[in-house]
């Protein structure tokens, strides 16, 4: 059985703690791998290497940062058909939403490229007489990413790219249900040119976790994945005074206007709703409709693309089905027991996903499309994160109902809304309160020189990620103010408050 070890300071570290996590096929249901759980002694290492490494790679100009990130660059590129198989192999996703994974990294890479410019700082000259100020982006030293299963190379790339180009060293500590991208990634960088210890992948669970919010050599963290976890990721870590960024959970609502096109509305919320088997953080799993008639129209419609979706392995099928399975046996029982809770709460469910089995692959972690009509706010699958293949309905009155609707959930992340009607488009995305909002664009997830997040309980810290954000999460400003007086002028001691002359 394959062992998948650490990568500490250049090198394949193999791991003495005896503890093994088990990694599958999702499609299949067989084990392919096994990936050690590190323990604090080993997570303390990793740490100590991208210690000792920051130095010299915090003296790197940036420009030639910036030239081993464009090396990587290539590189991804170069083998991101076989860094898109990996992803399908333990994610389960379908090959071509594995390489759209890639190609959104690759995005954070090429902004990452781009990162001298923004380390410029500011500069006044003359702020008084003979005087100058200016500011410095200089790094903050060691820093940690903590990553999920759904994007074992999409996020992480959102965070390292940045992080290294603004002079920082880096531990990864990815998920363990699919450990094997982030490993391949560091060996890309270190192909790359990027010298030893910069980047280091720790393989573990919880043990390692709280090294790495605990340990005084990490300034800063970086985190996605569920609300509970990061609030205790935001709260261990600022109260062991790191910097922290802590990205949550979501419930993203579809706001459906009784002037929005049908068929193009459904085929975004067919998309967004069952695309990676629901597992992303930006899925549409409610559809908020204006009006019992429209409403009608679309559970019509979207039952019979409901129904005919294509799900089996993500991999080597011809046409390539719409959707693979989740990601483990245990994920696909909550799945489940979600439905069951719809069911009993007294939702309507119009296609039901559960005991879905891929022929020749029965033992695969399958849930197929499930749609639910009538779902109230008080109920359980409308409340909670499913992150898994359910889109359920909820009808409303009118766009003032919908916003208040949405306004009241505790999660903020991602929200679209389908119309004709400019002033609705502009009212909603002025009041509604999410972070990302899309208009007629169903997954608003912003471009790699913009910044990702949510509001509310979808995101812990000030900043968000990659963007302008970014840049300011991995940098300290420094701010220099110079004179350099004439030798000849002598003045005596100032006591009071100094201000500029």
């Amino acid at each position: 059985m394959q062992l998948i070890n650490n990568f500490i300071n250049g090198i394949i570290a193999h791991s003495e703690s005896g503890r093994v996590n088990p990694v599958f096929n999702p499609a299949t249901g067989k084990q392919t791998a096994e990936v050690v759980l590190s323990t604090a002694e080993e997570t303390r290492q990793a740490i100590s290497a991208a210690a000792d490494s920051f130095t010299e790679w915090s003296k790197v100009t940036p420009l030639n940062r910036a030239r081993v990130l464009f090396k990587f660059k290539e590189l991804v590129e170069k083998n991101r058909n076989e860094l898109a198989e990996i992803i399908t192999a333990e994610h389960g996703k379908v090959y071509s939403d594995a390489q759209g994974e890639i190609t959104r990294g690759l995005e954070v890479i090429e902004f990452a490229c781009g990162i001298p410019h923004l380390l410029k700082g500011e500069h006044s000259l003359n702020v008084g007489s003979n005087v100058d100020s200016y500011s410095m982006m200089q790094p903050l030293g060691v820093v940690a990413g903590i990553t999920p299963f759904n994007f074992p190379a999409m996020v992480p790339m959102w965070m390292f790219p940045i992080a290294l180009a603004c002079g920082n060293t880096f531990v990864l500590k990815p998920s363990e249900k699919d450990p094997t991208c982030p490993i391949r990634l560091a060996e890309l960088l270190q192909e790359a040119g990027l010298p030893d210890g910069v980047f280091n992948v720790v393989n573990g669970d919880k043990e390692s976790v709280d090294v790495l919010l605990t340990d005084s050599q990490v300034e800063a963290i970086s985190f996605v994945g569920s609300t509970p976890i990061a609030e205790y990721i935001y709260q261990t870590g600022c109260a062991h005074g790191k910097r922290v960024q802590a990205l949550g959970g979501a419930k993203n609502h579809m706001i459906v206007m009784p002037d929005a096109d049908l068929d193009q509305t459904v085929n975004a919320l067919i998309g967004a709703a069952y695309g990676s088997a629901g597992e992303r953080c930006m899925a549409i799993s409610v559809a908020v409709v204006v009006g019992d008639q429209v409403a009608e129209k679309l559970t019509e419609k979207l039952a019979v693309q409901v129904e005919h979706l294509k799900v089996g392995p993500g991999f080597g099928q011809t046409p390539e089905n719409n959707m693979g399975p989740l990601v483990s046996s245990e994920h696909r029982d909550k799945v489940v027991s979600y439905i069951d809770a719809g069911v009993a709460d007294g939702a309507k469910l119009i296609v039901d996903g559960r005991g879905f089995a891929a022929k020749g692959n029965e033992n695969g972690f399958y849930v197929g499309g499930t749609l639910f009509d009538h779902v109230k706010p008080d109920m359980k699958i409308y409340q909670e994160e499913i992150f898994g293949p359910v889109l359920c309905v909820v009808r409303v009155p009118d766009l003032q109902s919908a916003v208040e609707l949405v306004n009241a959930h505790e999660y903020g992340n991602g929200t679209a809304i389908f119309t004709r009607d400019g002033n609705a488009a502009r009212q909603y995305a002025q009041h509604i309160q999410v972070g990302m909002v899309g208009v007629n664009v169903p997954i608003p997830v912003p471009m790699a020189f913009h910044c990702f997040g949510g509001w509310k309980r979808s995101l812990f810290g000030p900043l968000h990620m990659h963007g302008p954000d970014g840049v300011r999460f991995y940098t300290r400003m420094k701010m220099v103010t110079a004179r350099w007086p004439d030798s000849s002028t002598v003045q005596g001691a100032e006591f009071s408050m100094p201000t500029m002359k």
